[in-house]
Order: C-alpha cells, then structure tokens, then sequence
C-alpha cells in the first residue's frame, strides 16, 4: 500500500527536493504550497507525480482536509530569507505562528501519525559554542530588531510541536537545516546574490568599463557552514527513518567558511578577480555558524 505524505511549503526550495525524495521512496506526495514564496516551476520534472494545493498553511480546515489518510507531515512553510527578515516581520510571523498552530491542530485531528517541523539555526542565533548543537540556548537578543521575526517564529514553532499535544503523534521530530545552497534557491540569499554581483562585474571588465570593487555586509570575517541541497534532504530523510521521536536534529555540513573566502571562491568561479572591501555590517546577524552534526551523524548521515 502506497504511502502518503503532506509536505508545507513543497514548493519552496528544500521543500521541492523533500517532495522529489519522498516520490523516489515511493510515497505519494501532496505539496501544499500558496505561491507565496515558492514556485510549482521547482516540480516541473515531477508535475504528474504530485497532487498540488495552493492552500494557505494558516488554513486549518484546508490543511486537514488535504491530511486525510496522510502518513506524514512535513511542515516547511515559511517566510525565509534575510531580506524579509528586515522588510516584511509582520508577514514572518503570522505564516511562522499561526501556520504552526494551525498544522499542529490538523494533524492532530486527522490522526496523522509522523511529523516533521523544519525550524532554523536562526532560532539559536548567536550561539555560545562553535560548532553548535541542538543543546544551544535559544534567544532572540533584541526583540526591536526586525531580523528576529524568523527566529522568534522558529522558537515557537518548536514549543508548540514540543508542547502542544506530543501524545498525538508516533513520531515527532524538529530539524534546523543551515544555510542551505544549489540550483533554484531563490535570489534573496548570500550565494546567488553574490554570483550575479560577480558575474555582472566579469561583464563589465570584459568591456574593459567599470571598477572591481566587491563590498561585503561587515569585513568578511564572518562565517557560515553551507550544505548543499542533497546533503539537507539526505539528512532529513535519515532523521526521520533511524531518529528518534521528539528529538531535535542539526542538518549541514561543519565545514566553516568566511564569507571573504566565500566572495573569492564565488569571483573564481566567474572568472573575475574580486577588489573584496569591507561594508556595513547587517544589524543582529552572528559574527559566526556552524552545526555540530554529531547527533545526525551517528544515525549514519555524512555530508557529501
């Protein structure tokens, strides 16, 4: 009997290789996704494989009619990317919280058995340890900063699948992927912005016109640990198969990279020599991330 399963946000970008994984599995997959932020072009190779909805994951009566003799829920949706972190907090928390809430008390009604709350190392922000665990404290250092929409909703999140009716599910599960790379992410994150700055720039001194200089968001010496698409999902899929129920997973890689290094790999990759300056620091964002992967790792998971 084929199985079935409800991925949140299926067509965003971790979302979309979720539901491609799950297909492969050989689930039935139903992505529910309102357009928002993600793009059904994502499942174009698949389209005829997946049920789609554009339900609202604040939609509790949508969601529980899509739940019916559903398996599992993995819930994804979101408002992500730092630029609506600072532009649009209003919209953050109402899809972070109320979507939440409102898939918390679907699932519940629908008997869903197995459920995974996809949350974010923004939650722990600036964590006291590097690498970090699922151990770290989590915080929101200045409640008047904008940033912290999408880590405060992520904190909730967790409490609400924590606390909010553990009871109801066989298999409850939160992971927090970190920073997250490849092909159809989006614009709005460090690395595709980074390649079309460069790639405009290698343009430019191709016709000889036009200054190299690349300005960073702080002086570089800030880092990040990026795992690539494959890895995330490949993670995911390990938590939910050899994990443990209500238990907190860190998914990437631990391999740390300041973002200069990351500007130089980027300036190589297009072929154009950066002049890397130092800018504005972005207000609130960690001078350093990296996950500790220990836990994931002993399910038998390994970055590629």
């Amino acid at each position: 009997m084929t199985r079935r399963a409800l991925v949140t946000g299926g067509a965003g970008f971790i979302g979309s290789y979720l539901v491609k994984a799950l297909l492969q599995e050989g689930w039935q997959v139903v992505c529910a996704d309102n357009g928002l932020r993600g793009e059904e072009a994502r499942l174009a190779d698949v389209r005829d494989g997946v049920e789609f909805s554009d339900c609202d994951v604040r939609d509790e009566e949508g969601l529980f009619k899509l739940m019916r003799q559903t398996e599992l829920v993995c819930h994804l949706a979101a408002i992500n990317g730092t630029e609506n972190f600072y532009k649009n907090p209003e919209l953050v928390l109402d899809v972070g919280v109320r979507g939440m809430l409102a898939v918390m008390s679907a699932c519940r009604r629908a008997n869903v058995p197995d459920l995974l709350v996809a949350s974010s190392a923004e939650a722990y922000q600036s964590a006291p340890q590097i690498p970090t665990d699922e151990t770290a404290p989590l915080i929101v250092p200045d409640v008047r900063n904008p940033r912290y929409s999408y880590g405060g909703s992520k904190i909730l999140s967790e409490l609400i699948a924590l606390h909010y009716a553990p009871q109801a599910f066989r298999k409850l599960q939160i992971f927090r992927p970190h920073n997250a790379y490849g092909p159809a992410m989006g614009w709005k994150h460090v690395i595709p912005q980074f390649l079309v700055r460069a790639a405009a720039l290698r343009a430019a001194a191709l016709k000889k016109s036009g200054a190299r200089r690349f300005v960073l968001q702080g002086d570089g010496s800030q880092t990040r640990a990026f795992a690539y698409i494959d890895d995330i999902v490949r993670g995911i899929l390990t938590m939910y198969h050899h994990g443990a129920h209500r238990e907190i997973y860190h998914i990437g890689n631990d391999e740390e990279l300041s973002i200069k290094r990351l500007a130089e790999l980027v300036g190589a990759c297009c072929g154009v020599a950066l002049e890397i300056e130092a800018g504005p620091a972005a207000p609130g964002a960690p001078a350093r991330r990296c996950p500790d992967i220990s836990k994931l790792r002993a399910l038998g998971y390994q970055p590629q």
